[in-house]
């Protein structure tokens, strides 16, 4: 028997394949699948089955496209809102046979209504559960969100509850397999470690010490959670299935001419490092380190935008292409190969924003300056739990909505935890015209080293 983790950065989205006897499955798959076969190849296995534990929100789904590449038979729980027309639906107690071992389906509703976990024994070794595949239901240090519904917010948080009661019952020593890990926007408190137990769990997870439904649901009610707009997009493309990445057209390079015809009717994405859109960048373009395309993308960008990259190099470009691939937004039209040197070597306009430090923020909080605005960019949870008195706070995914709240005449430093978000923010004030715009490198990491007493 083997078990195959297999990540997706960025998503921080967890996949899984697993086999014995020259048959193996694979556990809610990414759009680019190939890795799987490649995998399974390597064990002298076929894969016969794709297991989706829910209908994912923050990706699309590879099932429907493995399924087409290996010939596997597509399995989804009941109840979605909608058919999933690539899959066959399993229910409670359904099972699979792969060589020695069984997997049997435990309807898990809650975060989603089709939401099902996938148990995983081995015939040879009978005593109990080796693992259990929960989706979103149960992470590791967290439980899944259950704001999806909210015309039904207590009675799926109760829904959930109950779920965790079945999947707990399956025995301290099961493996938890969950489908996302720390960094997801599907859970806020999950643990920065991608392996633990039912009996771990129970003992730490902060979320399974609730002894009483109705202290549970309260809680699940006070939580407040983001949901970009792009997973209205991503539910309805895994209702439909989506198409292979390899029939999406990888990036072409461009030189600074080429890039120049096509800039007028595209959006020009720095996927560069933030300190490199600083110092030097096309006029008009969004920062988006590419580490952080699947974090932002789908609140900044529309799947229907033609997108050209500025990246340091091919390899980063395609790792940027293949990030917007995992969430449906499929029109990148090139990179601009030669760099911003090349740029800049033809006579073409780019723009620099300054970084500050502590020192001056500090000196003009401390000055009260009212043509300026410390503009924290961090999520609500994130500023509920340390913020820069006198700062004000806007989401970065949420700052296009919000432009209309801000005085174009007022200088702004914007700020986040280190510095990249609030690149992120500067790109998006200055493109809307904003002139009076400088970047607070280290924002409140820098702040609360420094010492400064101004946080709350």
């Amino acid at each position: 028997m083997f078990l195959k983790t297999i990540k997706s950065e960025g998503l921080a989205h967890l996949s899984y394949l697993f086999g014995a006897d020259g048959v193996a499955a694979v556990i809610d798959p990414r759009r680019d699948c190939e890795i799987y076969i490649e995998e399974a190849r390597a064990r002298g296995c076929r894969i016969t089955h794709v297991l989706e534990t829910h209908r994912n929100e923050d990706l699309l789904s590879g099932a429907p496209v493995l399924a087409a590449l290996t010939g596997a038979a597509v399995h989804h729980g009941p109840h979605a809102d909608g058919e999933v027309v690539y899959a066959d639906t399993v229910r409670q107690d359904d099972r699979f046979e792969l060589g020695a071992l069984t997997v049997t389906v435990l309807e898990t509703p809650g975060h989603t209504d089709d939401s099902v976990s996938y148990v995983l024994h081995d015939r040879n070794q009978p005593e109990g559960a080796v693992a259990v595949f929960t989706g979103d239901a149960l992470f590791i240090g967290d439980v899944g969100r259950t704001d999806f519904y909210p015309d039904r917010a207590a009675e799926v948080a109760g829904l959930l509850y109950d779920s965790l009661q079945r999947i707990m019952a399956l025995g301290d020593q099961a493996i938890v397999c969950p489908a996302h890990g720390a960094g997801s926007v599907c859970g806020g408190g999950l643990a920065d470690r991608e392996f633990s137990t039912l009996g771990h769990e129970r003992a730490n997870n902060p979320m399974l010490q609730y002894q009483d439904r109705d202290a549970f649901i309260a809680a699940k009610l006070a939580e407040h959670h983001l949901q970009p707009p792009y997973f209205r997009a991503m539910e309805r493309g895994n209702l439909e299935g989506a198409t292979a990445m390899d029939r999406v057209a990888r990036p072409v390079p461009l030189g600074p001419a080429a890039f120049e015809a096509l800039r007028g009717g595209a959006v020009v994405l720095d996927v560069r490092g933030v300190t490199a859109w600083l110092g030097g960048h096309i006029p008009g373009s969004i920062a988006m380190p590419a580490s952080m395309v699947p974090a932002f993308a789908g609140w900044l960008l529309d799947p229907e935008d033609t997108l050209l990259l500025v990246a340091d190099d091919g390899a980063q470009a395609e790792t940027a292409w293949r990030h917007l691939g995992r969430i449906g937004y499929d029109r990148v039209a090139g990179f601009l190969s030669a760099g911003l040197p090349a740029w800049a070597a033809q006579g073409r306009d780019f723009g620099r924003v300054e970084a500050v430090d502590t020192a001056c923020v500090a000196r003009r909080l401390e000055a009260g300056e009212e043509d300026w605005c410390l503009l924290d960019v961090r999520d609500a949870n994130e500023v509920a739990q340390k913020r820069i008195k006198d700062s004000r706070h806007i989401y970065a995914g949420k700052l296009p909505d919000a432009l209309e709240s801000l005085d174009r005449q007022r200088h702004y430093t914007t700020m986040c935890a280190s510095g990249a978000r609030a690149t992120i923010a500067a790109s998006l004030l200055i493109r809307a015209g904003f002139e009076k715009v400088d970047v607070y490198l280290g924002s409140l990491g820098a702040w609360t080293a420094s010492g400064q007493d101004r946080a709350s």
